[in-house]
């Protein structure tokens, strides 16, 4: 229902909508005033029940609409003890045990409980940091913070990354809130996955470079081929004559030393990376996306 109130000039719909603050002072001004509740809804252009409602200190919005909850703050506490117990069981495993304690509500229901939380089901991380790996990675970050932008432009970023291939199960996820992803309770020391490519790219705040697609096991051999065939490509391409600074993180076969005699009979200077940090790493963030385009490109078949 809608109505027009010429006194106030504006339209408002039902007994139950919001009131504003014009009409919650007029309401205030005029329930002082001790007229009745039937000549204040009419100059306050609103329901009789709304004014009675605010005079009463009831009325909050439509938050309060609606059906009551099906479940009681300490039957939700519970849920979320059961989530923080072991973040790696799946929502069909919480709810069977939440219902066990006699809670009556759906899967969905507890699906929805858990995302209220905070909660959201992810793919857990890997690997886990040590105290000493740990340190040195704020060592390095406080040294590479007093770095310019210009500083960071002559950087080339190169990472691996295994893309599924096949429908399968990608393996266990975890219930974490966000920024929980380093969390100790919300990692996995080893996450297998179905049938896979590995992609070798490098990328820099010039653009990306080509794309090597490894086909078999990389030794250091093999990466070394990589590092002639598609990173001096690259750096030709992103950086043309300009100096450039090589990033790549600890794999044995970055680190090896015939690697390192490649790397140093080329003339390419390498950045110190600490060791597993690839979230560190800016293309990261392109792999997320590719994946998400990857994953999208799933369901639509």
């Amino acid at each position: 229902m809608v109505s027009q109130f010429g006194s106030l000039g504006y339209t408002i719909m039902g007994k139950t909508a919001d009131l504003t603050v014009v009409q919650k002072t007029i309401i205030d001004t005029l329930h002082k005033k001790g007229k009745p509740q039937t000549f204040i809804a009419k100059e306050a252009g609103c329901s009789q029940s709304a004014v009675s409602k605010h005079v009463n200190t009831k009325l909050s919005g439509r938050k309060k609409c609606g059906r009551k909850r099906c479940t009681t703050n300490q039957e939700n506490r519970s849920l979320e003890r059961l989530v923080k117990q072991n973040r790696f069981k799946k929502l069909g495993e919480l709810h069977k045990e939440w219902t066990e304690a006699g809670v009556k509500a759906s899967r969905a229901t507890t699906h929805r409980r858990v995302k209220e939380f905070g909660y959201s089901c992810r793919i857990p991380l890997k690997p886990l940091l040590n105290h000493r790996q740990c340190q040195r990675r704020l060592t390095w970050g406080k040294e590479k913070k007093k770095w310019t932008v210009a500083q960071w432009s002559k950087v080339l970023f190169s990472d691996e990354s295994k893309f599924c291939i096949s429908f399968g199960n990608q393996g266990p996820r975890v219930w974490r809130k966000s920024g929980e992803a380093h969390s100790p309770s919300c990692l996995r020391s080893n996450v297998k996955f179905p049938q896979s490519v590995m992609i070798w790219c490098a990328m820099s705040s010039a653009g990306v470079g080509p794309l090597c697609f490894l086909k078999t096991k990389v030794t250091a051999p093999v990466y070394q081929e990589i590092l002639e065939h598609f990173m001096l490509p690259s750096a030709d391409q992103l950086f043309k004559d300009a100096d450039f600074i090589f990033q790549q993180d600890l794999a044995p076969v970055h680190t090896a030393k015939s690697t390192k005699s490649w790397l140093n009979d080329h003339g390419v200077g390498v950045l110190d990376w600490p060791a597993n940090s690839s979230d560190l790493n800016p293309i990261e963030n392109l792999w997320g996306i590719v994946k998400r385009m990857r994953n999208e490109t799933k369901k639509c078949r």
